[in-house]
């Protein structure tokens, strides 16, 4: 079974840096599979963050983290990073990555990881 989890949450300073990571295991040939990273603050929906696509592997930003937020994707070893700088305030809500097939319906999610930015 496909599977997804998250790590690298955690309460930081604005300003701060944290790098999430996402790992996938049961999956046949990752590279095949979209891979966004979401997130959801308290009562606000879920909004995509950043998103490499398995066709063309360059990275798109949501604008509110342009400049700041950097995903990189590593298919060899079924893992995904959000590298996150100068987070704010209103960066802080559970982190999600999802992973999307590109043919196909297939569609999963990991459990999340919480970030907190705050002074």
């Amino acid at each position: 079974q496909e599977q997804l989890v998250e790590s690298g949450g955690g309460l930081v300073q604005p300003g701060g840096s944290l790098r999430l990571s996402c790992v996938g295991s049961g999956f046949t040939l990752f590279n095949y599979y979209d891979i966004t990273w979401y997130r959801q603050a308290p009562k606000k929906k879920r909004e995509w963050v950043a998103r490499i696509l398995s066709t063309d592997g360059r990275p798109k930003y949501a604008d509110s983290v342009k400049g700041r937020f950097v995903a990189s994707r590593h298919n060899g070893n079924y893992t995904v990073y959000l590298q996150m700088n100068n987070l704010k305030p209103e960066d802080t809500g559970v982190y999600y990555c999802n992973a999307h097939h590109f043919l196909a319906d297939n569609d999963y999610w990991g459990p999340g990881t919480q970030v907190t930015v705050s002074s």
